[in-house]
């Protein structure tokens, strides 16, 4: 036996060397042939397994056993699941504790083991976050991408995307899902930090310049969401009904720039769906007019769950397998999932053939060709760094640095001119946890040496000031907390067990049989998206929770319900609560006395007769309201200071759209309070979209938008604060004056009749492209070289830009243009260029503009570009609304 056993393993590795031996002549091995002719020759090899696991993309970490593995993308850890090693498509490995050594190796080993294990040895495309830095320890966190577009600076957008494009390549990473070029159209919507504003040319001119930095340093880009990705309201994922004019003048302008001028190779669709079909399985979307119309040759992939969830969210696909089916015949090329578990729930109709196998085909081929055009299969490792190797960083933190300087946007300075800090105000208050939190925004990472507002300002300031500080109120004003689970116990078969025992029923009525019986350890749930139980009605149950409820301590609290529809509280059978005909989202309590320990029969009842579920039970116990004694201490520093500089801050996010657009919490309330005391006001704004202001603006004296400013955001905000260094941002979306004149952008088209309401104004509170200086700039000497020119020239506009003022500064000129008489409606205005220049005190220079044909193009009615005859009115000016200088140009017909 033991012979044979080792006549065996001779064969076995006869055969592996002979494979590997053959499998480097095969031509898919040959870096010499074709890219094409690789591909062709690579898909013909593989199984529909192999061509499945090409299409799937999912985060994860291969851990101590990789043989786990055999999938696309991945991205953030997951629990393991096993599965058999036939191929490899992209992935992603994630964790943020790792230094970029240890990435290196983790990388490394994961590519070993596909390139030299799997069946074909194709190698696997590793993926990340980097939408304003690489979500990684170790790696350089930018301002957030709307205050890098506050910038208006294509080159200083270059830079920084380059350095964390170098980040990103240093450790192996080779695609990353960014960057976000969405138009934020409605400053409601969560995700507006993530973008570069409301304007189509200014999101596309800051989209190339990133997409073009990583794609050249051999990164693929990731162009997202298209399309759209918020709806009415606002509101995260919300349906799109949309026509192909208003997509093609305006959602759709960022993403071709990406594609065609950026070279950017992969796009990611949008949870939401698109005049009727989920952008996920979009045939006209995705097919017709990305791949065919626009000739993209890359892969589209979803967003994380957006296959398998938003197409049946959307209620056109029967469940996962016919989500999957439906994805990549209507044009998307790789389904992301959540989990590695998630494949086999798409996998059938990919094996048994049940997908149409051209576009099967199509989609591994476009995942394949980008993968030899990485030239991963014959450099798969990444180079090990040495340990030391992190000089690049001091530059890149002062890059971040420049970059949140040119980001802060002046919004107000009055008469008594506080900014920048007097050099007679002696004691500076310094309120707010803004200033100490060096907040980041979203898709961050931890960044390097962070450097805090208060911080840096103790640092800056000179021997002969003082800087004090007081946290005031935060950005939360709570009252309540979600009743915990140590209170909650419940009685199983004469036990006691922790939480309360649950019933589902599938009526509104809580009558017959329970579908579902379950423990729950607390009453804290949003059914938004699905129902309690894939056995229970989405949209309509009801519920009932019974057990005890234990003091914590003696007195009376409030108890009571946060949540939408009907309910009924009761304690030790009595009734404190009643809404079973229905009731708006809310909280309600009722007043009830406790005593430590002791022990009261509780029953909480639900009814969702709709869906969409929000149901918590609260009290307000162990709420310990700090607000009035914050404010207090901070009015106090206030009078006790020279000048106060007050910070406040919003919260949003991915699936935190606000209805508001008020300062969350106490913080209106604050600044009231501290500008009562008639000392000078300075609110630095820390956020990443709009805020209403009408309730305090005409109270203080300064307000400067710092967005999230990165990790050097303290450094820089200090500076422009003590007047070292100009503030120079621009607004790229519009400041409204309230919520109900929302959606407003300020290249609408002309309305039928005003823009006022009965009750105020159609006007902004602050237009696009605004922002103050400390200077001022005069725009004069304006001309253009011909006044008449023929379709297809180009005509250039001449003007002077002088600094009459006493500081040196840079001022971002914007030119805007309007077709004075089309056939069909275009916008008021649309922005075309726009440049920065630096002047110093009493300096001027002669700038000048090209108006190209592209930017006299229009669609007509045939949807046909065109250059039409007739007159165009050139605005230069400080922003949209202020407008310095016009011209006009007149396109003969024919020849002139």
């Amino acid at each position: 036996m033991k012979r044979v056993f080792l006549l065996s393993g001779l064969v076995v590795c006869f055969v592996c060397s002979y494979s590997a031996y053959a499998q480097k002549q095969l031509p898919y091995k040959n870096a010499k042939l074709p890219v094409e002719q690789r591909v062709k020759d690579l898909l013909g090899r593989m199984t529909p397994e192999e061509k499945f696991r090409q299409l799937f993309m999912v985060p994860g970490d291969l851990g101590e056993h990789p043989e786990q593995f055999k999938s696309g993308l991945f991205g953030f850890q997951v629990n393991t699941t096993t599965v058999s090693n036939n191929a490899a498509g992209q992935m992603m490995t994630y964790n943020p504790g790792r230094d970029t050594r240890q990435t290196i190796e983790k990388v490394n080993s994961i590519q070993r083991y596909f390139v030299e294990q799997s069946r074909l040895g194709i190698p696997v495309i590793i993926f990340d976050e980097a939408l304003h830095g690489l979500v990684r320890t170790g790696a350089t966190s930018f301002p957030q991408s709307i205050a890098l577009a506050a910038t208006w600076d294509k080159a200083l957008m270059g830079r920084v995307a380059n350095a964390i494009a170098y980040e990103c390549k240093q450790r192996g990473i080779r695609q990353i899902l960014s960057p976000v070029v969405n138009l934020a159209t409605d400053v409601r919507w969560g995700r507006v930090e993530e973008t570069y504003g409301e304007d189509p040319m200014l999101s596309a001119a800051m989209g190339v310049a990133y997409v073009r930095a990583f794609e050249q340093m051999g990164i693929i880009t990731t162009p997202k969401h298209f399309v759209v990705n918020h709806g009415a309201g606002g509101r995260d994922s919300y349906p799109v009904e949309a026509t192909e004019r208003e997509l093609e003048e305006s959602y759709f302008v960022p993403f071709k720039a990406c594609i065609k001028d950026g070279g950017a190779r992969s796009i990611m669709t949008a949870y939401n769906s698109l005049n009727g079909s989920p952008c996920t399985a979009n045939d006209w979307l995705l097919n017709k007019k990305l791949k065919q119309d626009w000739g993209f040759k890359g892969f589209v992939i979803s967003d994380a769950g957006a296959v398998g969830g938003a197409n049946v969210l959307h209620f056109t696909a029967s469940g996962y397998e016919d989500a999957g089916k439906q994805a990549i015949e209507n044009g998307l090329d790789v389904i992301f999932q959540t989990d590695i578990a998630h494949a086999d729930l798409f996998k059938a109709p990919f094996i048994n053939s049940k997908v149409n196998r051209a576009k099967l085909d199509s989609a591994v081929a476009r995942v394949l060709r980008v993968k030899f055009e990485l030239g991963l299969f014959e450099h798969p490792y990444v180079p090990q760094v040495s340990v030391n190797d992190t000089a690049y960083l001091r530059g890149h933190h002062q890059l971040a640095k420049e970059a949140s300087l040119k980001s802060i946007v002046l919004l107000k300075n009055d008469e008594r001119k506080v900014l920048p800090l007097a050099a007679v105000a002696k004691t500076i208050a310094v309120i707010g946890p803004d200033a100490i939190e060096a907040r980041l925004g979203g898709y961050s990472g931890p960044g390097n040496d962070k450097v805090n507002l208060l911080d840096a300002l103790k640092k800056t300031v000179g021997a002969d000031k003082t800087v004090q500080f007081a946290p005031g109120c935060g950005r939360e004003h709570k009252l309540y907390n979600v009743v915990a689970p140590e209170f909650l116990s419940s009685k199983v078969g004469g036990k006691r067990i922790a939480g309360l025992e649950a019933e589902y029923y599938n009526n509104t009525s809580l009558e017959g049989n329970p579908v579902v019986s379950r423990n729950d350890p607390k009453i804290d749930f949003q059914w938004t998206l699905f129902s309690p139980d894939p056995k229970i009605n989405y949209d309509f149950y009801s519920c009932r929770w019974t057990g005890y409820l234990t003091g914590p301590k003696t007195g009376t609290y409030k108890i009571g319900i946060e949540g939408n529809e009907g309910y009924r509280l009761y304690i030790d059978d009595r009734l404190l609560l009643d809404t079973w005909t229905n009731q708006a989202y809310g909280t309600l309590v009722a007043e009830y006395y406790v005593e430590e320990s002791k022990e009261y029969k509780i029953r909480v009842e639900y009814k969702e007769p709709a869906g969409n579920a929000r149901f918590k039970l609260v009290w307000n116990i162990d709420v310990v309201d700090e607000t009035k004694r914050a404010i207090a201490e901070a009015v106090q520093l206030a009078e006790e200071s020279d000048v106060v500089v007050v910070t406040v801050g919003t919260n949003e996010g991915e699936f935190q759209d606000r209805s508001h657009l008020n300062l969350p919490g106490r913080q209106e309330e604050m600044i009231q309070r501290l500008a009562a005391t008639g000392k000078p006001i300075v609110v630095v704004l820390f956020g990443g979209s709009a805020v209403t202001m009408s309730s305090w603006l005409d109270k203080v004296n300064a307000v400067v938008d710092v967005w999230y400013p990165g990790e050097s955001g303290g450094e820089a905000i200090a500076d422009v604060l003590l007047g070292k260094v100009n503030p120079s941002g621009k607004l790229p979306i519009t400041f409204p004056m309230n919520e109900g004149q929302l959606p407003l952008t300020y290249n609408h088209k002309p309305t039928g009749r005003g823009d006022d309401y009965a009750d105020g104004t159609g006007q902004p509170l602050f237009p696009f492209g605004y922002g103050l200086s400390y200077t001022q700039f005069e725009y004069r000497l304006v001309s253009v070289s011909s006044q008449k020119i023929k379709a297809g020239d180009s005509v250039r506009v001449n003007f002077v830009v002088s600094n009459v003022g006493s500081f040196a500064g840079e001022e971002v000129v914007q030119l805007y243009m309007r077709d004075e008489l089309s056939s069909v409606v275009r916008p008021l205005k649309e922005l075309k260029a726009f440049q920065r220049v630096h002047l110093e005190p009493r300096e001027q220079k002669a700038l000048s503009f090209t108006i190209t044909p592209a930017m006299l193009q229009m669609l007509n009615a045939k949807m046909q570009r065109v250059v039409e005859p007739g007159t165009f009115r050139i605005m230069i000016g400080s922003s949209s609304k202020d407008i310095r200088l016009v011209e006009r140009v007149v396109v003969m017909k024919g020849k002139l």
